[in-house]
């Protein structure tokens, strides 16, 4: 069974979905069973992934790591999300953006994943 908000991935083509709805059944891509990512909260590698979070006033800032995340062609984050309050925001990003997102938002208690095209998803929360 899935559950709401759950990320999985199809490791043949790229594919990659967020659940809306959860249900029953496997979710399936390129006629194989997609893979569910699991939230990483502590870096062990090189480069740095879990995200760092500020808040100040109603404005919360993301960046990827306490030193900028690499944003190169075939390593890069892909995106960063921020649910809050039962709602969820996103931000998309490409090779050569800065590694990090601001969101107007009026919340106390945040979640942040964030997506590496390489080492996958990640989590911090305040």
């Amino acid at each position: 069974m899935t559950e709401k908000l759950q990320i999985y991935k199809c490791n043949v083509c790229g594919n990659i979905i967020e659940v809306l709805n959860p249900g029953m059944g496997e979710l399936v891509c390129c006629n194989q069973p997609m893979e569910l990512l699991r939230e990483k909260t502590e870096d062990v590698g090189k480069e740095k992934h879990v995200p760092v979070i500020e808040k100040t006033g109603n404005v919360i800032r993301v960046r990827i790591g306490p030193v900028p995340h690499p944003m190169e062609e075939n390593h890069y984050i892909q995106w960063i999300e921020v649910i809050a309050d039962g709602k969820t925001y996103r931000h998309f990003l490409k090779p050569g953006d800065k590694p990090e997102a601001e969101f107007g938002i009026a919340a106390e208690k945040v979640e942040v994943r964030e997506y590496c095209s390489i080492h996958g998803l990640w989590k911090a929360k305040i």
